[in-house]
């Protein structure tokens, strides 16, 4: 599933918002299940920037990060075994993906300041490098961390996990590609860096059963979609769910979306529709 795509649009609830900004419109909705939260860049939107929505300033931030702790949150490690179940501990997971510098600039103080510690989903041969697979969408090229900075952000705490070696839509290039793309991309990053690579982030949340299956195969013990919603025994631990934090929309364009999403949600076809795409159980 594409996070683009209107059926993802048709994921959200009409009782929620589309985006994380401020915990007030989450709280209900966090104490049902293991939220996870989606971040791509920290700090200032350069001039030029498309995809607006991947950026979260360093000042809101901070702010989301201050109120989640105030609010008796604290971050949980995707190598715990998770509680998928109601969230009596205030449990949350913080993940990064595609591996900007700009987050180890703008995330490491708050993070620490908040006792928070995240995973960052690392493009493995494009470390150091930039943003190649937005440049088809004339998006604005952003350096990647490089080795050092990596390991600056696990000596600080922190985890890094796979997201492939080049970033494809997976469902869209031959199985044994993508084979390729989640098996090496876990031993380049063990190699690199002497951890456990673990977990998996599916590029643009694009997967489906097959391309789960190898995920399964590789030996990762979770990975992240791009489906709406926090996670309740019903998830399965290869189809996390997420929820992408973002600035608050306020636009006219940001209201209009946010009506498509509750009349979509409220329609039973689409109720009916997005029924028949949940995944199976996964292979023992």
């Amino acid at each position: 599933m594409r996070p683009w795509s209107g059926c993802y649009l048709g994921a959200v609830t009409n009782s929620f918002p589309a985006h994380y900004s401020s915990l007030a419109p989450f709280r209900e909705l966090f104490g049902t299940g293991l939220p996870i939260l989606t971040y791509h860049k920290l700090g200032p939107r350069p001039h030029g920037a498309r995809l607006k929505g991947l950026y979260v300033s360093a000042d809101l931030f901070a702010k989301q990060l201050a109120e989640l702790k105030a609010g008796g949150f604290t971050s949980q490690s995707l190598d715990v075994p998770l509680s998928l179940s109601k969230n009596v501990k205030r449990s949350l997971i913080l993940t990064f993906d595609d591996g900007f510098a700009n987050v180890l600039a703008h995330g490491i103080t708050p993070l620490a300041a908040n006792g928070f510690r995240a995973i960052q989903f690392l493009v493995a041969d494009r470390i150091g490098q930039g943003n190649e697979w937005d440049r088809s969408v004339g998006e604005v090229m952003e350096p990647l961390m490089d080795r050092a900075q990596i390991k600056e952000w696990l000596a600080a705490g922190h985890q890094i996990g796979s997201h492939t070696l080049t970033h494809p839509f997976l469902t869209q290039i031959p199985m044994e590609n993508a084979r390729e793309e989640i098996v090496s991309s876990k031993k380049k990053l063990e190699d690199s860096f002497g951890v456990s690579i673990q977990h998996f982030c599916y590029p643009y949340g694009d997967w489906n059963e097959s391309v789960r299956d190898l995920v399964i195969e590789a030996g990762y013990a979770t990975a992240c979609t791009t489906d709406y919603g926090v996670n309740t025994e019903t998830n399965r631990l290869h189809a996390l769910k997420r929820i992408t934090a973002r600035y608050a929309t306020r636009s006219l364009r940001g209201l209009l979306q946010r009506w498509r999403t509750s009349a979509w949600s409220c329609d039973p076809r689409n109720t009916r529709n997005d029924a028949k795409k949940s995944a199976p159980p996964e292979k023992a």
